[in-house]
């Protein structure tokens, strides 16, 4: 489809602050759409100014979060590209550039006021019921002698003089305008003592510089948007396009899903954590299919969309402000369509480390057969080794008691288990085509109904009272195996009679 949109420039920058989670999964995935869909570029940034959150190896996470899901950059402090570097620590002597020039235009402020006296400060408004804000003591400071102290090395931090009288409107992409009332704006903090720019001032800086033409972010950033917007007009910069995504709800719909939820989510099978989903058996196009659905839709039926196909039909016009709760079971069903949507051979090769993990030495070869007829009983991938494990088994022991089938004795499961043996011992090889017949030809003999036959036969072969379809199975176990297996349950139950 021809895209009459302007290529986009757009950043994900999240912060190495611990897991990369699915609403920064979202959020990258939104971005990286736009860019691609125009022609555009996707930048991805590392906000890491604030040093004392920082969790080790977690860039490294994100990395690789975003390569699992086929998200791919094009700039990037990995890659490098012309607006480098893109980690922020390594970007402290532009914002401090920057933060000068604020307070030399009369936008920005020094504030020399102590950690305890803010304390005490924020002590008075809470006993006045008022909400916490600067009281303004610095930004009544004459700027020479403020100057002058920033020369003699007095410990100090810039704040942004917001206005104080009248409205200011900012417009989002899918809200419209937002007032805000400028007596209730707070005078921000942009540059700690420590040197290092906070948020708000960095990532302006970094947007305006790095051309960014749409910030796509979390909502999380509703509350200040009106001070990202005015850092931008104080510098004459043009506004990019914003955009704040929808609030994640936990699963009940009843309040916004944080990481503190990780733990409950966790006890249920779940995670909110990116790096969890392929070990807990999901794909990768099923993760971006469903977050994608969370806050967009293409119309009102369509759901099942690849990477590809996403790029091609997404549009931030169609992205939706209200909340979305996340919804498992609905995951659920998109992974299990998009395993349904693999073929064999990739699903084969997708599923050797959930084998390797459950200790099951399967061969690829092997894996490809059994693939096309597990594929519609699977929702996710670690079900395969306990679903299918039986095909890799020298032998299997089944539990004897569930080798009697319900409604027949121990002697005539037994019967059952004889006749069928010697319905297969005539058969050269076992097949699906030349195997079921003359067994449901050996079940009407018997007198007895498929289920009771077919499910001794099934717990024979299988060592398991659920398996994939059943002569499919017996054909790709093979002849000798299948009548040894056979005789193993009928000892068993001989043993019981």
């Amino acid at each position: 489809m021809t895209n009459r949109l302007s290529p986009a420039r757009v950043r994900f920058a999240p912060s190495p602050t611990g897991s990369i989670h699915l609403g920064s999964a979202r959020t990258a995935l939104f971005n990286y759409l736009l860019a691609r869909q125009t022609g555009g570029q996707f930048i991805l940034r590392i906000e890491d100014t604030d040093r004392k959150r920082l969790v080790e190896g977690a860039e490294q996470e994100i990395y690789e979060g975003l390569h699992w899901m086929g998200l791919q950059w094009d700039e990037g402090p990995d890659i490098g590209g012309p607006c480098e570097p893109y980690r922020q620590s390594e970007r402290k002597e532009i914002y401090q550039e920057y933060g000068r020039k604020l307070v030399e235009m009369g936008a920005g402020y020094y504030c020399f006021c102590t950690a305890d006296r803010l304390a005490k400060v924020r002590e008075e408004q809470q006993r006045r019921k008022e909400s916490p804000h600067y009281d303004g003591t610095c930004r009544l400071l004459d700027p020479d002698e403020a100057a002058k102290r920033v020369a003699t090395g007095e410990k100090h931090v810039i704040r942004f003089k917001m206005p104080r009288e009248g409205t200011t409107t900012v417009t989002d992409h899918l809200r419209g305008d937002i007032i805000f009332e400028n007596k209730h704006l707070d005078d921000y903090i942009l540059m700690k003592s420590d040197g290092f720019a906070l948020y708000h001032l960095a990532a302006s800086i970094d947007d305006h510089l790095m051309g960014i033409t749409h910030v796509i972010r979390g909502s999380e950033w509703l509350p200040t948007f009106s001070l990202h917007a005015l850092i931008h007009r104080a510098f004459g910069w043009q506004e990019p396009t914003w955009c704040h995504l929808s609030v994640f709800l936990k699963p009940s719909g009843k309040g916004k899903m944080s990481k503190r939820d990780a733990v409950e989510l966790r006890n249920d099978g779940n995670s909110f954590f990116l790096k969890d989903l392929e070990s807990l058996g999901y794909l990768p196009n099923a993760v971006v299919n469903w977050v994608a659905l969370m806050g967009w839709s293409f119309d009102d039926h369509s759901e099942f969309f690849t990477l590809p196909d996403l790029v091609e039909k997404f549009s931030i016009d169609k992205l939706n402000p209200a909340p979305a709760a996340i919804n498992f079971t609905k995951f659920d069903h998109f992974n299990g369509l998009h395993i349904r949507s693999l073929s064999a051979d990739e699903l084969a090769s997708r599923l050797v480390p959930y084998f390797e993990r459950a200790g099951i030495q399967a061969d690829r070869e092997t894996l490809v057969k059994i693939a096309p007829i597990i594929r519609e009983r699977m929702v996710t991938l670690d079900e395969a080794p306990e679903l299918a494990g039986f095909f890799f088994k020298a032998e299997v022991t089944p539990e004897p008691t569930d080798l009697i089938a319900k409604g027949l004795t121990a002697t005539q499961s037994a019967e059952a288990a004889r006749k069928s043996y010697e319905v297969l011992a005539t058969l050269p090889e076992i097949t699906a085509e030349n195997a079921e017949p003359p067994m449901r030809a050996l079940v009407e003999t018997l007198g007895w109904s498929l289920g009771q036959v077919f499910g001794i036969l099934r717990v024979a072969v299988t060592g398991q009272k659920v398996s994939p379809p059943l002569f499919e199975s017996m054909a790709i176990i093979g002849r000798d195996k299948v009548l040894a297996r056979i005789q193993t349950a009928i000892d068993l139950l001989e043993k019981m009679v």
